[in-house]
């Protein structure tokens, strides 16, 4: 039974390293060309994964975090400058001030 489950394991390691292999991109593959490093991982199958991983797999730069591009539409990140968040009504004092002369009048 444990070496069913040792299989199994090496086998989805093996499956996930392949995959990932052929997703990254080309320019982003380290140290030899993506035809190879898939070469690699399908031949030398554990061994060739645990190669990728090391060795050929890109490095993400430490604490960087992708923010969403939206290209299209009103969210869309313009001259380089943040967008703000939408704000509620009880968040502008516009409108507060607008409701407070509102009341007053109806009083």
């Amino acid at each position: 039974m444990p070496s069913v489950v040792i299989g199994l394991a090496l086998l989805a390691f093996w499956l996930y390293c392949l995959f990932d292999v052929i997703t990254t991109p080309d320019q982003a593959v380290r140290n030899l060309p993506k035809v190879l490093w898939v070469l690699i991982v399908v031949l030398l199958v554990d061994l060739g994964g645990l190669f990728w991983l090391l060795l050929g797999r890109p490095l993400a730069a430490a604490g960087a975090v992708r923010e969403p591009k939206d290209t299209f539409g009103p969210l869309a990140n313009r001259g380089g400058q943040r967008s703000q968040a939408p704000r509620g009504p009880e968040d502008d004092p516009e409108f507060l001030r607008h409701l407070e002369r509102r009341l007053r009048d109806e009083d």
